[in-house]
Parts: C-alpha cells; sequence; structure tokens
C-alpha cells in the first residue's frame, strides 16, 4: 500500500507525482496545506524535515524528493524511467543533484520573492522570523525572510537567476541529442525538472528560456503528456492557481537583465 503526503504546489511533490501516474500507481492521497500542519508532531515522526512530499510504502516511510523518484522507479520497475544506458543514467542523477543542490532553493527564493510574498506584508523581519521559526532548515528560513522583505531586490535573486539558467543550459545542451532530457526516452531526469518550467511560467518567467527553443518544443511535449495533465495542470485548483494569478510585479523586467548576463 502506498500512501502520499504532499501540497498541490510543491515542486517536490509535483515531481513524485508525476512518477506514480506514470507508472498507474494508486496511493492514499494525504493532502496538506503546508500553512503549519507539516510541523503536526504526528508528521514529524514520518518527516522530520517538515517538508513534502513523503511516501509510505507498507507502512514504511520514505523521504526526499529525489530520493522518492530513484526507491519508485527500483520498488516498482514497469515501466522503467532510468535509462539502461549507463552515461544517461548518470545523466538523470546530474539533472537530480542540480536541483537539490542549487534550483530547489532558487525556485523557493524566486516563488517567495514574487507570488508568495504578500503571506508576509506588513510584517518586520523579526516577525517573519517568529513565523518560520519551527522550520528545522534556517538557511531556508533565511532565504524566505530577506526575500520577503526585499522582494526581487533580495540580495538572494541574482544566484537564484543564475542557478536557473544553468539548469536550462543545461537542457537545451541535452535537446540537442534526443526529444528527452536522458536521450530518447521519457525518463525521472523528464519527472524532476516539469515542475521547476512550469514554476517560471507560473511566476511569468518563461522567457529566461526563449532564445532556447528546444526548451519550448520539450515543454510542450511534456505538457501534452498525461501524467503532466493530470498531476500538475489539472491538479491546480483556483486557490492553488491564486498566489500566481494575483501577482502584480513585473518579475521579468526586474530579472531579465540578470538572467541574461548569468
Amino acid at each position: 500500500m502506498l500512501e502520499l503526503y504532499h501540497s498541490v504546489n510543491s515542486v517536490c511533490a509535483q515531481k513524485v507525482r508525476v512518477v506514480l501516474a506514470e507508472k498507474g500507481l494508486e496511493y492514499q492521497d494525504h493532502l496538506m496545506t503546508l500553512r503549519g500542519d507539516q510541523f503536526d508532531a504526528e508528521y514529524m515522526k514520518l518527516n522530520p524535515n517538515a517538508v513534502v512530499p513523503t511516501v509510505v510504502h507498507d507502512g514504511r516511510p520514505v523521504i526526499e524528493s529525489s530520493v522518492i523518484l530513484y526507491y519508485l522507479d527500483e520498488a516498482f520497475p514497469k515501466p522503467p524511467l532510468m535509462p539502461r544506458d549507463p552515461h544517461a543514467r548518470a545523466l538523470v542523477r546530474q539533472y537530480n543533484k542540480l536541483i537539490d543542490e542549487y534550483v530547489h532553493n532558487s525556485c523557493t527564493i524566486l516563488t517567495f520573492a514574487t507570488a508568495f510574498r504578500p503571506w508576509f506584508a506588513g510584517l518586520s523581519g523579526e516577525e517573519i522570523e517568529r513565523k518560520l521559526a519551527k522550520s528545522p532548515s534556517k538557511q531556508r528560513t533565511e532565504y524566505k525572510r530577506d526575500v520577503a522583505l526585499h522582494g526581487l531586490d533580495s540580495k538572494y535573486v541574482r544566484d537564484a537567476v543564475v542557478y536557473h539558467r544553468r539548469l536550462l543550459e543545461m537542457m537545451d545542451t541535452s535537446l540537442a541529442r534526443g526529444p528527452w532530457l536522458a536521450g530518447e526516452a521519457f525518463s525521472l531526469a523528464d519527472a524532476a525538472v516539469i515542475p521547476y518550467i512550469l514554476r517560471l511560467e507560473l511566476l511569468r518567467l518563461h522567457r529566461m528560456w526563449e532564445r532556447l527553443p528546444r526548451i519550448d518544443a520539450w515543454y510542450e511535449r511534456m505538457r501534452s503528456r498525461e501524467s503532466v495533465k493530470k498531476e500538475l495542470l489539472e491538479r491546480m485548483r483556483p486557490q492553488d492557481r491564486a498566489p500566481f494569478d494575483k501577482l502584480e510585479v513585473d518579475a521579468w523586467s526586474k530579472v531579465e537583465k540578470l538572467a541574461w548576463e548569468c
């Protein structure tokens, strides 16, 4: 039996839902608000990091989204989502490593500097810190505090743009060799990356890849894939889209110079 603790807008949860759909796996759905329920004692027994997603398989939790992707492919090997070629397999792991080490925090920075910034409107730095105090990651708390106060003028935004550009350029290089990020077939690399590209579009930053047309073609292939339609595009309810639909800041005008200088 599989259980999934997740939220609709979590990029980490989105990649896991895509893989579950690709494999045709059913699961018990535990939808979380992430407005404090991630700190509930019972949930933190499953995931001490107080983040989503968490997969529970036959009563045993698996945490960390990249680890979950590999776990699902090993526990449920059909259809396989890791290439057979060792170089292609290494490339899948390189995508996940880049995301884990740099892109995910960069996505958090850009999201909280724009769409989620109104959650902290009118609060001082100290009040924001108190609101985020339960988070086990003090580094991510600092990112959120600074971007909540300064928006796209935060000292962290430049590096966030740099790391997204690094991902986009890596994608463009991969797509010069084949239709998918790790070769001729859809893989865990595509599942891992798609939530971050969708998030850039939701933040009105899709022009970051306007000079990289291979990414547009890949994005259209991904958006037409049933797993992506079901678990990303159609899963978002009006309340999930609201923070992005209400964006007032022209994020692109703020990051355009950075995007092409990086």
